[in-house]
């Protein structure tokens, strides 16, 4: 039947389907939003209640399915993404002096240098060989250079937030271990992203070696990538918190509504402004929604109070916000060797990101034609740079960074003084500072 479908078909459809799961408000994302109304009565398969024979008694606990964990924590779990900062500038402070007690990577050294080989040994198992292989690659002994921002900060904040209260003692004796597996899952999940990506991208490297795909094929990268989630989710559960399965499953739905905004691009005829905000939405999906709800997941499964849970949300969401628009920026000032893939990749794949979308308020005639045929033709990825250049686009998309980053910095006030808090500080401050 499907050789009867003309292309043309097709691409409508594949076009008409985009347009719905691109927009905020569409249907096909509603069912996590049916939390913030009052749960449904039973209902049987035709919608009878009067039918359905239990309609007299209650289930223990069924009152509570399909209702919000925590009420109070709803804004969080379907965060409204109504304010980016886009007219504030930069304090100009400059960051603390960087002492070795302080130093994030230093502090966090051992936990990392175990976290790959925990996550082989313990958390990836598979009776087939070669998938065993391929969803282990980036975990492997001299593949497994990222950069761990996601678990280091988890870590970080998992310490600095038992100093600040000791509140943790009467929830669970293992909460540090608990914690732990926690930042491991966050780097599965980002992993099974990468490898996604990857394919949906044809990307050729990632971290300087071949991408997943370019070794064991499109589809064995895809079923790992599908794998890594599948065994996220087993230990995620087992961290026997359902708070914190809800949150972190939210994740994957934000990856999934990134993934699918950025395949269908900004509207035709939308101004600079809508442009920006749908970017800002589309890196919040893709990137910091994995750190905000990370490191909320941390606080929840310490039992601190909303205050706290709020504070670690706000700090990853606006790292992560900040971090994208960073990676952005090495995209034009990054070559192959220290970023791991190629220089001006998201020009070439078409996507048009902060960079490009600032020098397009300085010259839209020239841009906003460019980024609606997504720089297809020929001279356009090149013409784009030096409006770029010439726009002082990437100054202020640096400048929109930081400003994310003293927000991040400030969420994390509250908490009491410890090594641990000025180290996610100082984190904050080298996700602005860094070359790869």
């Amino acid at each position: 039947m499907a050789n009867f479908v003309t292309d043309s078909i097709k691409d409508a459809v594949k076009s008409s389907i985009l347009e719905e799961a691109a927009r905020p408000d569409s249907k096909l994302w509603s069912a996590g939003d049916s939390d913030v109304q009052k749960m449904k009565s039973y209902t049987d398969l035709n919608g009878d209640k009067d039918s359905n024979p239990m309609k007299n008694t209650v289930i223990p606990g069924s009152q509570h399915v399909n209702s919000p964990i925590s009420p109070a924590r709803l804004l969080m779990l379907h965060d409204p993404l109504d304010e980016w900062y886009l007219d504030e500038k930069p304090s100009g402070i400059a960051p603390p002096p960087l002492t070795s007690e302080i130093d994030p990577f230093l502090l966090s050294k051992n936990d990392m240098n175990t976290l790959s080989q925990s996550i082989r040994s313990d958390l990836i198992g598979s009776d087939h060989p070669v998938l065993s292989k391929a969803a282990a690659y980036f975990f492997e002994e001299g593949q497994d250079g990222g950069k761990k921002v996601r678990p280091m900060m988890v870590l970080l904040l998992s310490r600095a937030m038992q100093i600040h209260t000791d509140q943790h003692a009467t929830v669970r004796p293992d909460l540090f271990q608990a914690q732990r597996r926690l930042a491991e899952i966050s780097e599965m999940i980002h992993t099974a992203s990468l490898f996604h990506d990857d394919v949906i991208d044809g990307a050729d490297t990632r971290r300087g070696a071949p991408a997943v795909h370019k070794v064991f094929g499109n589809k064995m990268a895809i079923l790992a990538g599908d794998y890594l989630l599948a065994r996220a989710s087993i230990f995620l559960a087992r961290l026997r918190d359902v708070e914190v399965v809800e949150t972190m499953s939210t994740i994957i739905e934000h990856l999934v509504r990134g993934e699918v905004m950025q395949m269908k691009g900004s509207d035709v005829g939308a101004t600079e402004n809508e442009r920006m905000i749908q970017y800002l939405r589309k890196n919040f999906y893709k990137t910091a929604s994995l750190m905000a709800n990370s490191c909320k997941s941390a606080a929840i499964l310490g039992g601190y109070n909303d205050t706290i849970v709020a504070a670690a949300y706000r700090y990853g969401k606006h790292l992560g916000i900040a971090f994208q628009l960073v990676d952005d920026v090495l995209d034009y000032e990054g070559s192959a060797s220290t970023m791991g893939k190629p220089a001006l990749s998201d020009l070439n794949a078409g996507l048009a990101t902060a960079p490009v979308l600032f020098a397009a308020e300085v010259y839209p005639d020239e841009l906003i034609p460019r980024i609606e045929r997504k720089f297809k033709q020929e001279g356009d990825v090149d013409a784009a740079v030096e409006y770029v250049r010439k726009s002082g686009g990437i100054k202020k998309t640096k400048d929109l960074a930081q400003v994310h980053i003293e927000i991040a910095i400030e969420s994390i006030a509250e908490l009491g003084p410890s090594i641990y808090k000025k180290a996610l500080v100082q984190l904050a401050h080298k996700v602005v500072d860094r070359t790869r």
